[in-house]
């Protein structure tokens, strides 16, 4: 079992320190190729603490499903599946590296285009107006996930040889003094046509998650229009609502099999 220990006079609590080491864990080699977590009993007694605590720490990665538990079996590491949370928004880089996921860039493409009819209108510009569209292809070793095509205001500034490879709001910050504050998204379900189902290694109508996410920054003036086309088989939403918290939350609903999640994230 792996060496590791707790730091008693630490003000950080026992639990956090337990899930934060179980995080380096979950990305060791042995444990992503599907070895058995180290049990609750034998964590409990290297780092000298309460089966309760290590199992709350536990509950957490489960919860967010970067672990998956099973009566009888043990505990593994989730391969298929990441998740993300709905309380909080972060760049895509910055989110992954927090859960301790290791992702990969399949591809990356900068191109200048005419603004389409959906932008132009959400920007306030011309349809010939170019604007800068960014398409990331991002998975994990077993495949592509998500594929997210940004476009950026004119007024952003941005000339298409940023590197792109970096956090992107830390970019905008850092090189274009353009700091982001509120996220405004909207989540439906969608099918993949075959273009997306051959980007996404996919087949042709399997159930795809689509993300359209308006960024703005604290003048809520739109900075990026982003759409996120996620394989739902391997992307999972978690969203914590509690009282007292100024969140705008809307439901759209439509005829039939249509139904939209909309939501602001301050």
């Amino acid at each position: 079992m792996e060496i590791f220990s707790i730091d008693h006079d630490s003000a950080l609590p026992l639990h956090v320190q337990v899930e934060e080491i179980l995080r380096g864990l979950i990305g060791d080699p042995e444990y992503q190729n599907g070895k058995l977590f180290p049990n609750e009993v034998d964590i409990a007694k290297r780092l000298g603490i309460s089966r309760n605590t290590v199992r709350q720490a536990l509950n957490k990665l489960v919860y967010e499903q970067l672990l998956t538990r099973k009566k009888g079996v043990g505990t593994k590491v989730s391969k298929s599946n990441i998740t993300t949370k709905l309380n909080k928004w972060s760049s895509f880089t910055l989110e992954m590296h927090e859960k301790g996921v290791a992702f990969k860039t399949y591809d990356l493409k900068v191109d200048w285009v005419n603004a389409d009819q959906s932008v132009s209108e959400l920007f306030g510009i011309s349809k010939d107006t170019k604007v800068l569209k960014l398409e990331r292809l991002r998975g994990l070793d077993i495949g592509p996930i998500v594929n997210f095509i940004s476009y950026f205001h004119p007024r952003v500034g941005l000339t298409g040889d940023e590197d792109f490879s970096k956090p992107l709001y830390e970019m905008l910050e850092k090189d274009h003094h353009t700091v982001v504050a509120v996220s405004k998204e909207e989540i439906s379900a969608t099918l993949a046509d075959e273009s997306l189902a051959n980007i996404l290694h996919m087949k042709t109508g399997d159930p795809v998650l689509l993300r359209k996410r308006i960024v703005c920054d604290p003048g809520d003036r739109l900075i990026e229009y982003n759409l996120g086309y996620y394989r739902a088989d391997r992307f999972t939403y978690a969203i914590d609502i509690a009282r007292f918290i100024t969140l705008a939350i809307g439901w759209t609903y439509a005829l039939g099999d249509r139904f939209n999640y909309a939501i602001d994230i301050v």
